[in-house]
C-alpha cells in the first residue's frame, strides 16, 4: 500500500534541522564546509593519538573550512550561536548544525547528517548526539579506520566548533555523546524571548509555504455530531501551528453539499408544501420547511427507503438539480444555507475559522478530469465503469460510474489538481477518519499517474484518526443509538465546569459573578473536550469521559488552566514590570530546578517540529504537560514572593506562562488568568 506521504520531495530538506538565520556565523561555515567537500579530494593521513583522531588535510581546505571563524587555522572554527534577539528554531537544531560541522571535519569521506536527540536521562547530560556507531560501521575495513565507536566520538567532540552553547561534552557507553548546555546561552534565549516574543521560535523553513488543510466536512442537511469532533479539532490545530510557523494556510471545509441526498430533500420539501397548501396555507418557499434539518433528512430518508415512487420521484429530482433547474437550485440554497448556520454556531463556540468550499464548486470540473484520465491512459472502462488500476491495490479506483455518474473519487480528484494548478499548493493536508486511508492513497496515487503530482512538486498528506469511543468500548452513541450531538456534548461540558466553579467560589466565601463564570465555563469546557482528544496520538481510538476530561489533577485542560491561572497570580502578586525586569535583569539558573524549567522552555520549538513532522497535535500536549509537571517542581523547591532571586524568578514564572499562553493558542483553548 502507497503511502500517504509518498511523495519523494520533503517540503523541507531532509538535512531541515538547521535553523540559525542564514547570515550567522555558522551559516557561514556551513557555506565553506560545501568548499571543503569540494576541495577535499584526499586524506594525507589518519592518526590515532592519545584517544584523539587528528584529521590531516589538504591546507587549501582546511583554509577554506575555518576562514570565516576567528579560530585558528590549528583548531576548530569558532561559531557564535545565534543571539537571544535573533534566535530562531529550535535548540536541537542548533546543536545539529554543530556536529555537522564536526562531523564534516573529522570524517570527510563520509556522508552523515547528525543525529541530536535530548538525552533520556538529564543525569547524563541535556542533548545526546548519536552518530558514532553508525560512522564507525561505515569505516569499518576502510585503511586507517577507527579502532571503536568510542574513537569515532572522540574525533567528533574534537571537532566541535568553539561556540557559546554547549557546556561541556561526555562520552557514555560505545560512543554516546553528551552533551550539557551553557547556563547563559540558555538565560539569554530565555531573556531574548521575554523581550522580543515567542515569534522568532517558531520552526523555519515553513514561512512562505502555502498549505491547504481539508478538515471537519460535515455533510449539510444532517447536524453535526461526535464524529466530526476530530476532524474538526486536529485540523484546526495544525492549521494554528502552521500559521505560528509564517505559513499561508488555506483552512478548507470540504462541505457535502452535492449528490443524491438532495434530490429525496428537494422532492420531500415539495410534498410538505403541497400539504400546506392543501391545508390552506400559503403557497410559497417557507423557512419552517428547514428549520429542523435533521428532522428533514430522517423523514426524507424513510420515504426514499420505503416508496419506490418516492425514490424515482427524488433520483429525477437531482438529475433536474444538477441540470441547473432554477426551482430546484432554490431548494437546495436553502437548505445548504440552513446547515451553514448551524455550523457556524459549532464552529464559533470551538473558535474554529473555515473557508466553504463543498462538493458542488468541484461539480463543473468533473467531467474533464474524467476525460483527462481517459486520454492520458489513467483511466479505463471495466464492467460498465471507469476505474483506475494501482498497483498494490486489489481494487480500483472507480471514477465514473457505469450511468455515468460520479462519486467521492471523481470529486477528490478535481479537488486536488486545483489545489496544485490553481491553488499553487507546496502542501495539501487531509483530516479524515482512518478508514478512509486506502481511499486517499488511491487517489493519492492516481493524481501521481496523471501527473498532477510529481516529484518535485506538492506534498500530499492523509492525517487519519480513530472513533471516540464511549466509556463501554463501543463507538460513543446516545441511549436511543443515536451519534452524540456535537452541540448537547459541548453543552455539558460547559454545564459541569460552571456547576464546578460555582461550588469553588462558594466555599472560598468569594461573590459569583454569572458572566465571569459563564466565560470560564465555556473556556474550561471546550478547551476540556479539545484537549481530551488531542492528547492522544491521533490514529489510536479513545473512550470519551466527562469525569476524566473534567478532572481537576492529571494531564486535563482543566488541570493545565488551574496551573495557568495559578502562575499568573504568582505575577500579579508581584506587583512588578516582568517585562521591565526581562530588559535589565539575568535569569539565574543556579537551582537545578531552575535550570531543568529553562531548559525545557528552550524545547518548545522542538515540540512543534515533531508536531509537525508527525502532524500529531499531541507533540504539543505532551510538551504543555511535561513543562506544567516541571514548573510545580521547581515552584516547590523555589520561593519566589520574597526571596533573594525573586526577580529572577519571576522572569521564568512569566517565560513559563507566555510559553503556556502559546501552547494553549495552538491548540485553541483560552487561557484563564483567575478561576
Amino acid at each position: 500500500m502507497l503511502s500517504p506521504t509518498y511523495n519523494s520531495r520533503p517540503f523541507v530538506p531532509t538535512t531541515s534541522r538547521r535553523f540559525i538565520a542564514p547570515t550567522t556565523p555558522l551559516a557561514n561555515t556551513r557555506r565553506a564546509l560545501h568548499l571543503v567537500q569540494f576541495a577535499l579530494t584526499s586524506i594525507s593521513q589518519v592518526k590515532l593519538s592519545a584517544g584523539h583522531q587528528v584529521v590531516a588535510v589538504r591546507t587549501e581546505a582546511r583554509r577554506a573550512a575555518i576562514s570565516t571563524s576567528a579560530a585558528p587555522p590549528s583548531g576548530p572554527p569558532t561559531v557564535t550561536m545565534a543571539s537571544e534577539k535573533t534566535a530562531c528554531g529550535s535548540v536541537r537544531g542548533e546543536l545539529s548544525d554543530l556536529f555537522r560541522t564536526a562531523l564534516t571535519l573529522s570524517f570527510p569521506s563520509v556522508a552523515a547528517d547528525p543525529v541530536v536527540a535530548a538525552c533520556n536521562n538529564a543525569k547524563n547530560g541535556d542533548y545526546q548526539c548519536n552518530n558514532a556507531m553508525a560512522l564507525f560501521g561505515k569505516l569499518k575495513g576502510t585503511p586507517n579506520a577507527p579502532k571503536a565507536p568510542r574513537d569515532v566520538a572522540t574525533a567528533i567532540v574534537g571537532a566541535l566548533p568553539t561556540n557559546d552553547l554547549v557546556a561541556e561534552t561526555s562520552l557514555a557507553g560505545p560512543g554516546f555523546i553528551n552533551v550539557r548546555l551553557s547556563r547563559d546561552f540558555v538565560s539569554k534565549r530565555l531573556s531574548g524571548m521575554l523581550v522580543n516574543g515567542l515569534a522568532g521560535w517558531a520552526p523555519t523553513g515553513y514561512a512562505g509555504k502555502k498549505v491547504i488543510i481539508d478538515f471537519s466536512s460535515p455533510n449539510v442537511a444532517k447536524e453535526m455530531h461526535v464524529g466530526h469532533l476530530r476532524s474538526t479539532i486536529i485540523g484546526d490545530t495544525l492549521c494554528r501551528i502552521f500559521e505560528y510557523c509564517g505559513s499561508d494556510v488555506l483552512r478548507l471545509n470540504h462541505v457535502g453539499d452535492w449528490g443524491t441526498q438532495f434530490g429525496m430533500l428537494i422532492e420531500h420539501m415539495a410534498d410538505a408544501r403541497q400539504a400546506r397548501v392543501a391545508a390552506g396555507g400559503e403557497d410559497k418557499d417557507m423557512d419552517e420547511d428547514v428549520s429542523d434539518l435533521q428532522e428533514l433528512y430522517r423523514a426524507a430518508k424513510k420515504r426514499f427507503d420505503e416508496e419506490e415512487e418516492f425514490k424515482a420521484r427524488a433520483r429525477e429530482a437531482v438529475t433536474r438539480l444538477q441540470g441547473g433547474d432554477a426551482g430546484s437550485l432554490a431548494a437546495w440554497e436553502r437548505i445548504c444555507a440552513a446547515s451553514r448556520r448551524e455550523f457556524e454556531a459549532i464552529y464559533s463556540r470551538l473558535g474554529v475559522k473555515l473557508q466553504e468550499r463543498g462538493e458542488s464548486f468541484y461539480n463543473p470540473m468533473l467531467k474533464g478530469v474524467v476525460e483527462e484520465l481517459k486520454e492520458r491512459g489513467v483511466a479505463t472502462m471495466d464492467q460498465g465503469a471507469l476505474c483506475v488500476f494501482l498497483d498494490g491495490h486489489s481494487v480500483p479506483l472507480i471514477v465514473q460510474k457505469g450511468d455515468g455518474g460520479f462519486l467521492y473519487a471523481t470529486t477528490d480528484l478535481a479537488a486536488i489538481k486545483h489545489r496544485v494548478n490553481e491553488e499553487k499548493a507546496d502542501w495539501i493536508i487531509y483530516v479524515t477518519d482512518v478508514g478512509q486511508s486506502q481511499h486517499f492513497d488511491q487517489v493519492f496515487a492516481t493524481a501521481k499517474k496523471a501527473g498532477w503530482l510529481v516529484d518535485e512538486g506538492a506534498k500530499v498528506s492523509h492525517v487519519g484518526f480513530g472513533l471516540v469511543l464511549g466509556e463501554d468500548g463501543k463507538r460513543f452513541r446516545t441511549r436511543s443509538g443515536d451519534l452524540v450531538r456535537l452541540a448537547e456534548l459541548l453543552d455539558e461540558a460547559k454545564n459541569r465546569c460552571a456547576a464546578t466553579i460555582r461550588e469553588r467560589r462558594a466555599e472560598a466565601g468569594e461573590e459569583v459573578d454569572e458572566a465571569e463564570v459563564e466565560d470560564a465555563a465555556c473556556a474550561m469546557g471546550y478547551g476540556a473536550v479539545k484537549y481530551a482528544d488531542l492528547k492522544n496520538h491521533r490514529t489510536t481510538n479513545y473512550k470519551f469521559s466527562f469525569d476524566e476530561m473534567l478532572n481537576l489533577k492529571g494531564n486535563t485542560a482543566v488541570y493545565l488552566l488551574y496551573a495557568h491561572a495559578r502562575i499568573a497570580g504568582i505575577v500579579r502578586k508581584a506587583e512588578k514590570d516582568v517585562y521591565a525586569l526581562a530588559a535589565d535583569t539575568p535569569i539565574s539558573l543556579d537551582h537545578p530546578k531552575e535550570l531543568e524549567l529553562a531548559i525545557h522552555l528552550c524545547k518548545f520549538p522542538e515540540a512543534l517540529e515533531d508536531a509537525i513532522e508527525e502532524l500529531g497535535p499531541n507533540r504539543v500536549t505532551d510538551y504543555l504537560y511535561d513543562l506544567s509537571e516541571k514548573f510545580n517542581s521547581f515552584y516547590v523547591d523555589c520561593k519566589v514572593l520574597g526571596s533573594e532571586q525573586e526577580a529572577s524568578r519571576l522572569l521564568l514564572c512569566e517565560a513559563t506562562a507566555v510559553v503556556m499562553r502559546k501552547c494553549f493558542e495552538l491548540l485553541g483553548i483560552k487561557p484563564l488568568y483567575r478561576i
